[in-house]
């Protein structure tokens, strides 16, 4: 883990896409230790052999949490991003997303995948259930948003990016993320198709990698777009409950730094101010976690 000191930042975002991080607004952090990187593949498997602990994505979903669906089509598995042939509209994540049965953290991909050479990669196919049972086991805990952005920024103020104000700074990739034609193109310029090592690109300021892309990381808050007008200004936990007017009714937890699949083409929300959001019952192939403790010793 890495120590963050604490400190005071301006967390929120200017730029146009990200409507639900304004207003910019000042926030005091406490200090806290924080993993250098997500959890990998192979620290969850430690968690899984020592506890016997099962995911989301390998339990059969139940027919009052998928009304209307056939029994017969009731199947554990997961949400895993497959490129179209061709262009799509991208206005319809049908177009890259499919639920695939027997997906889930030890096969990220389907039933044909598996963990060989990615024993260093972070975990995917983790709900925000799964995430916080690890936490938990470890004696950690998920990183509130404002300690994930404060952290992410590593002290940089308002910097377009967790490592400052280039993308490609001296024509170097620092983070992993989509190149080429999004959904269904990805030149793999930076060197990785899917996630890649935790340690593959330079970490910020503060000592943490993957602050940006790879996988997109859980946080504890649950997700409203206008909470950053009454959010607390001193360690800010998060609004009491969810609403995400894009999908009325459907609980949302936050998560933040973006993925392998973000682009400016379509998401550019590895930037630090940009938020994202999930259903806490459900994974992906581009979402992991990572963890923090409080002061004292480790």
């Amino acid at each position: 883990m890495v120590w963050v000191p604490p400190g005071r930042f301006a967390m929120g975002s200017p730029y146009a896409p990200f409507d639900d991080a304004r207003p910019i607004h000042t926030v005091e952090v406490g200090g806290l230790w924080m993993d250098a990187a997500p959890v990998t593949n192979d620290e969850f498997a430690r968690f899984v052999a020592a506890s016997g602990y099962i995911t989301t994505a390998e339990k059969k979903p139940k027919p009052e949490d998928l009304p209307g669906v056939p029994e017969d089509k009731l199947a554990a598995g997961s949400l895993v991003f497959s490129p179209p042939p061709g262009r799509v509209p991208l206005d319809d994540v049908s177009g890259w997303w499919q639920y695939v049965p027997g997906a889930c953290w030890r096969h990220p991909e389907g039933p044909g995948s598996d963990l060989k050479g990615r024993e260093q990669h972070p975990v995917v196919q983790v709900s925000w259930y799964d995430a916080a049972a690890y936490a938990k086991w470890a004696g950690k805990r998920l990183p509130t948003e404002a300690e994930w952005e404060y952290a992410a920024r590593g002290g940089l103020t308002q910097a377009p990016y967790v490592w400052g104000k280039e993308f490609k700074p001296g024509g170097k990739f620092m983070a992993n993320t989509w190149q080429g034609r999004f959904p269904d193109t990805n030149s793999r310029s930076d060197g990785w198709e899917r996630t890649s090592p935790v340690h593959a690109f330079p970490p910020n300021a503060f000592g943490l990698y993957d602050m940006a892309g790879n996988v997109w990381e859980w946080c504890s808050d649950w997700y409203r777009p206008d909470y950053y007008a009454h959010s607390p200004r001193s360690n800010p936990q998060g609004p009491v409950d969810s609403d995400d007017p894009t999908e009325p009714g459907l609980p949302k937890r936050v998560q933040r730094g973006g993925s392998f699949l973000c682009t400016d083409q379509y998401c550019s929300r590895y930037m630090p101010g940009g938020r994202g959001k999930g259903a806490p019952d459900t994974g992906a192939s581009h979402v992991g976690f990572r963890c923090v403790k409080a002061p004292g010793r480790l």
